[in-house]
């Protein structure tokens, strides 16, 4: 088992991933046609690219794949709607780890029943959790019902004195903080990668019976892996609800984690940067179908598909194929008979 393998970008890849970065940190002040709607869109899809690394931190890394991720996303939003009183903003500061908290605490207690299950029976386990949270939010009106609910007021950033560091009604604002969440996300799972406990995922998801026999509590690390992505999903939902303003129980469903799983796989998995361009190109494949066809469901799919066949391991693999150069045969020299004396 090579970890090592799992945890070098090549350096094409890395390229991309500044370029982009660089675009995204200068984009706002080019001063585009219809602004203010490439700002919503290009924070959405930050946002759902942190969504998609943490699921990539279960599917890609540990080889856990989970249909209830989603879950967690929708959760942290309905506790930033739920803190939020009608008269007055909340503070940034305690609601964004509070929300991210309860999400980490409640995948821990899920975690604690799915880890110790395999394959299929883990996939299913994940979508029943999930789908039983969603029904929670949709059947009870006292948690908005299937209407959801509003965040009255966006939260605040004061310093001392009550002086506003940061206003969070400005989508400008909201844009880069979901920049600096998504680079700050990207780095530190990067980071884990490559320590012993994201070596100890990659192993679990090579050769999980391996680890056992040479004495790694792989139940725990699956715990831990779990509970941390489900921190990470939450981070993004909390970023979803302040963003748009609203939360309804399609962000906990399936079809929500079932739109993340296809992000991943869509980006290439395993590296956290797949994660993201995969969340980038399908968010950008639904806006542009959508747009051509009222059958963009069917373009959406043959387009993964022909990415799944020419491209098994995603987008980045495109993005760091090495053409391959065929030498022409040459013929072998004819042997030379010796001459006796």
């Amino acid at each position: 088992m090579n970890a090592a393998a799992d945890s070098a970008l090549p350096r094409m890849l890395r390229l991309v991933l500044a370029l982009g970065a660089g675009v995204l940190l200068i984009l706002p002040w080019l001063e585009l046609d219809n602004e203010p709607y490439y700002l919503q869109l290009l924070t959405q899809m930050m946002i759902l690219a942190i969504l998609a690394m943490s699921l990539d931190l279960l599917q890609g890394v540990t080889g856990l794949v989970s249909l209830g991720h989603a879950a967690f996303f929708g959760l942290a939003g309905y506790v930033l709607a739920l803190l939020t009183p009608a008269g007055e903003p909340v503070a940034l500061w305690w609601t964004l780890p509070l929300a991210v908290g309860i999400c980490a605490v409640v995948a821990a207690v899920i975690g604690f029943f799915v880890v110790r299950t395999r394959g299929i029976y883990f996939i299913m386990a994940t979508m029943a959790f999930g789908q039983m949270l969603y029904f929670l939010f949709f059947d009870h009106k006292a948690l908005g019902g299937s209407d959801g609910l509003y965040v009255a007021w966006r939260p605040h950033m004061r310093g001392w004195g009550e002086r506003a560091l940061l206003d969070l009604d400005d989508p400008l604002v909201r844009y880069y903080l979901a920049l600096l969440m998504l680079v700050g996300v990207f780095l530190f799972l990067r980071r884990m990668l490559g320590s012993p406990f994201g070596r100890v995922l990659v192993g679990i998801r090579l050769n999980e019976h391996r680890l056992r026999a040479v004495g790694h509590p792989t139940t725990r690390y699956k715990l831990a892996a779990f509970t941390l992505a489900g921190a990470l999903a939450g981070l993004a939902g909390y970023l979803w609800a302040l963003h748009s303003g609203f939360v309804n129980p399609e962000l906990l469903g399936f079809h929500q984690s079932a739109h993340t799983i296809m992000m991943v796989i869509l980006g290439g998995m395993g590296n956290f940067a797949g994660a993201i361009v995969g969340a980038f190109a399908f968010e950008a494949l639904l806006h542009v179908a959508k747009d051509l066809t009222k059958h963009w469901q069917l373009l959406v799919g043959g387009f993964i598909v022909l990415v799944v066949i020419v491209a098994p391991k995603g987008l980045v693999e495109l993005l760091t194929r090495r053409p391959t150069v065929r030498r022409a045969a040459h013929p072998s020299p004819p042997a030379t008979e010796g001459h006796h004396g």
